[in-house]
């Protein structure tokens, strides 16, 4: 089914990183579905490619566009958010989908190098997209810049030890972020225009999991959808409220 775009985030230029896996793709269908100009990245081409081709059908005239990024090269990041701005004017928007899991059976069985694998496509990436557009976040009139964390970075088990402290380093990334919004808002009124937000899940299920395991539950899961749904309701709330705050969509 083909939906016609709304004017609620009209003029929202809006940047998401990690485009091509599920839930990239709901945020990409949701926000064109609200008007947003929106620019996916992604650093597999055919991947992108794919996840466009399918914003564009299911969203009449959806205004979406991709560029392939590697996200471990703090340049190519820094490159592609002064584009955009240039291009565009302003960027309102960066959300960050990028992620990974790995685990253990036991803590001593924790293995370093699940650590190294996080480290990079958890922490790293987040690092570099932050870093990258805060600067023009500050200067929209309306910055947003949300990362989904997960409840085992709040209560860390014993064989997800890596995981969990990977989720907890970019939490607190994303908080300094926040606080950076908070002193350097160019706004008259001293309130921050920008927010960095955190949302907290158990894990993601998407049409595609639900189809293949009809049987499954699912307890606790949010859907990709629902993810998007959030996201793209983050300019609903005034910044100085948003920013810092953990929106949980999971019990905690």
């Amino acid at each position: 089914m083909t939906t016609t775009p709304s004017t609620k985030l009209a003029g929202k230029v809006i940047a998401v990183a990690g485009a091509s896996g599920p839930a990239g793709q709901a945020v990409l269908r949701r926000l064109t579905a609200e008007g947003a100009t929106v620019i996916g990245a992604d650093i597999d081409a055919r991947r992108l490619e794919a996840a466009l081709d399918a914003t564009r059908v299911a969203v009449r005239g959806a205004k979406v566009s991709g560029q392939v990024i590697d996200l471990l090269d703090p340049q190519e990041v820094h490159d592609w958010a002064d584009h955009l701005e240039a291009e565009h004017g302003h960027v309102d928007g960066l959300f960050h989908l990028v992620g990974g899991w790995r685990g253990s059976k036991t803590f001593f069985d924790t293995r370093l190098d699940d650590w190294d694998f996080l480290h990079d496509t958890v922490v790293r990436t987040l690092q570099h997209t932050s870093l990258a557009f805060q600067p023009a976040l500050v200067r929209s009139s309306a910055g947003r810049y949300a990362m989904v964390s997960a409840a085992a970075a709040h209560k860390p088990t014993a064989g997800g030890a890596a995981y969990a402290a990977a989720k907890a380093a970019t939490e607190a990334w994303t908080l300094a972020m926040a606080d950076s919004f908070k002193k350097e808002t160019t706004a008259p009124d001293g309130e921050p225009t920008a927010a960095a937000a955190i949302l907290v899940i158990k894990a993601l299920v998407s049409p595609e999991m639900r189809a293949e395991k009809p049987e499954a539950k699912f307890a606790g899961f949010t859907d990709t959808a629902d993810l998007a749904g959030h996201l793209a309701d983050l300019w609903d709330r005034p910044a100085a409220e948003l920013n810092g705050q953990h929106l949980w969509l999971t019990a905690r």
